[in-house]
């Protein structure tokens, strides 16, 4: 109980620290040399489901009920930067999700609330051509497929959407409390290194273990990039759980980007008749500039399998559509569909159309 009590105050006083960073730059430093912003994102989606055999889409006659069309804010990001010079800068993150809860009186209670998402300060160039990260910031795991993707309004990449569509965590998350260090050694060769909790934003450090991850993007020609990620976290006595990642861009044809992605988890919990089973996916995907700043098309197929001992497992995910501003590039809508693909025998496709709405200011 000492242990756990210390622990909270260790980390309110990091929080209050950093906020107090924050707010005393905000404040206090000379307008001329602070450059503050605010924005938003928005993500907002009708979706409405083509079929009602699959396990996804549950028949009408099981389920009189079944939720198959619905509007949904999926991410409101609320975000604050302040950049006081060229070397220091400080973000804050908000973002929304309904928060699945019952009140004192065992009354549903799942309203839509904000969160925290990002809180630290950005130090560059202490190290030459490199940037320090302090506090809770965005992982390097995936954000570079993130990046070439470009379309996280309508789907995240393969590691930050493997657990939605497998039911399988693979404990990837997109940002976490600690310390990252990202940089250049030279023109074709970039590096990141990041030392976190393990638990993700969304959670309170859980044990005495840190997740250690690292990464080398080499840009051999313009245009073409090949990048290789690894993380480590100790799970318990004898037992441990590592990711390994490989992916490659291609962006020197005119408007277009072409990924793929690939990935190994192997966590020693994860046990089949005694023994380890690995979970492991690949993605690739496209888009395409038809008219600057107006309209895009996209594709994407994932592969997604929960575990290499289980026969018939995989899951297999085709996802298509448009990405229109019809009035300003800060308004965006991005009609897509997905289709499901199960090896296992018993399950039926199931197929998805999304009218999605990207609004940012």
């Amino acid at each position: 109980m000492k242990k756990k009590s210390w622990n909270k105050k260790v980390r309110g006083s990091f929080v209050c620290v950093l906020l107090g960073i924050g707010l005393f730059l905000s404040l206090f430093m000379p307008p001329v040399l602070a450059q503050q912003k605010l924005s938003a994102t928005i993500y907002f989606d009708y979706s409405y489901y083509l079929t009602n055999n699959g396990p996804i889409t549950t028949p009408p006659p099981e389920d009189s009920n079944f939720k198959n069309n619905y509007f949904n804010f999926r991410r409101v990001y609320f975000r604050y930067d302040n950049k006081i010079n060229d070397n220091l800068s400080f973000r804050l993150t908000f973002d929304g999700d309904y928060v699945k809860a019952v009140d004192a009186s065992g009354k549903k209670d799942d309203k839509f609330r904000p969160y925290l998402k990002h809180m630290y300060l950005q130090i560059s160039n202490i190290i030459p051509n490199s940037d320090i990260k302090i506090g809770m910031a965005d992982t390097i795991t995936f954000k570079l497929a993130e990046d070439r993707w470009g379309y996280r309004s309508v789907a995240k990449t393969l590691l930050d959407g493997y657990k939605d569509i497998a039911g399988e965590d693979i404990d990837a998350t997109s940002a976490d409390v600690g310390i990252s260090l990202t940089g250049k050694i030279a023109r074709p060769l970039r590096y990141g290194l990041m030392l976190t909790n393990g638990a993700g934003y969304s959670h309170p450090e859980g044990d005495k273990h840190k997740k250690l991850m690292g990464q080398i993007q080499l840009i051999p020609m313009a245009g073409v990039s090949m990048v290789g990620y690894a993380d480590y976290e100790k799970q318990g006595p004898g037992a441990k759980a590592v990711t390994y990642k490989g992916d490659i861009y291609i962006e020197f044809i005119r408007n277009l980007t072409l990924g793929a992605e690939y990935f190994i988890y192997r966590n020693d919990l994860n046990l089949q008749d005694t023994e380890r089973y690995d979970r492991s996916g690949f993605s690739i995907f496209s888009r395409y500039n038809l008219i600057p700043e107006k309209l895009n098309l996209f594709a994407r197929i994932d592969r997604y399998e929960p575990s290499n001992h289980a026969e018939n497992d995989e899951i297999y995910l085709m996802i298509a559509g448009i990405d229109w501003a019809p009035l300003n590039s800060t308004f965006r809508l991005q009609p897509n569909i997905w289709v499901y693909n199960y090896t296992d025998p018993l399950k039926k496709n199931d197929v998805i159309l999304n009218l999605t709405f990207l609004m940012t200011f």
